[in-house]
């Protein structure tokens, strides 16, 4: 939507015992599309992504959310890299977040089985959580985090280790729900991956924001030396 408020982060900053994780870190977001967290190993992305989700305790700073999308119980939901099993059916795992809001169990069922048939689930239903591959794993997770429409999607690594045909099923999922208005925040070390979903680019090392731009311009033409050699597949010091 032209002219809506975006994302704003002022001067984030995570400390733990008094090193410096993360920030301090300014910067705006679009309020839709899809941004993609980029950097080397320990350059914080995690860390911002649980900063976002309201699971880092704050040295310094805030985030400040458009239209009180900013809620992680009701308006957000975090994919984390290994996924969250629950004892229970793939079926009920999908329904969980419906369940907690009070929604009657057949319905809750009968959405989740409308999420999982757009993950390529539907045929797992009944099967318990812990059988599944570990594709399977990540788009029941994808699945049970969607159920609930949130306003922003937040995603840890989603398809690391993952196969050529479980990341493109869930590339193609994660491409409808931005269609329908989901927010999406993911951050990768997929080199290729980003360049396939990236509206904008956030390019962090040591904790530091380096580089934040329009994904095409960032891969065409990076404006940081750290980025540029990033992106060549060179070690960055």
């Amino acid at each position: 939507m032209v002219g809506a408020p975006g994302i704003r982060i002022e001067a984030l900053a995570i400390r733990r015992g008094g090193v410096p994780i993360l920030g301090p870190l300014t910067l705006t977001l679009a309020a839709t599309g899809l941004t993609v967290i980029m950097g080397p190993n320990g350059s914080g992305k995690t860390s911002l992504l649980r900063a976002l989700h309201g699971l880092e305790r704050l040295s310094g700073g805030a985030v400040h959310w458009p239209d009180g999308t900013g809620d992680p119980n009701a308006r957000q939901a975090l994919v984390f890299q290994t996924p969250i099993l629950m004892r229970r059916s793939v079926a009920d795992n999908i329904a969980y977040p419906l369940r907690l809001d009070g929604v009657p169990l057949a319905e809750a069922r009968a959405r989740a089985e409308a999420m999982a048939a757009e993950v390529g689930l539907r045929g797992a239903m009944a099967r318990p959580a812990q059988v599944l591959s570990g594709g399977e794993r990540q788009k029941m997770a994808l699945a049970r985090a969607l159920i609930r429409a949130p306003g922003v999607l937040l995603l840890d690594e989603p398809c690391a280790n993952l196969d050529g045909r479980s990341t493109t099923d869930i590339e193609v999922v994660l491409h409808r729900a931005r269609a329908r208005g989901t927010r999406i925040i993911l951050a990768t070390h997929d080199i290729a991956q980003a360049r396939r979903l990236a509206d904008d680019v956030v390019f962090l090392h040591h904790g530091q924001l380096i580089e934040v731009g329009a994904g095409a311009a960032f891969f065409a033409q990076p404006l940081s030396p750290e980025a540029t050699a990033y992106l060549k597949g060179e070690l960055l010091p």
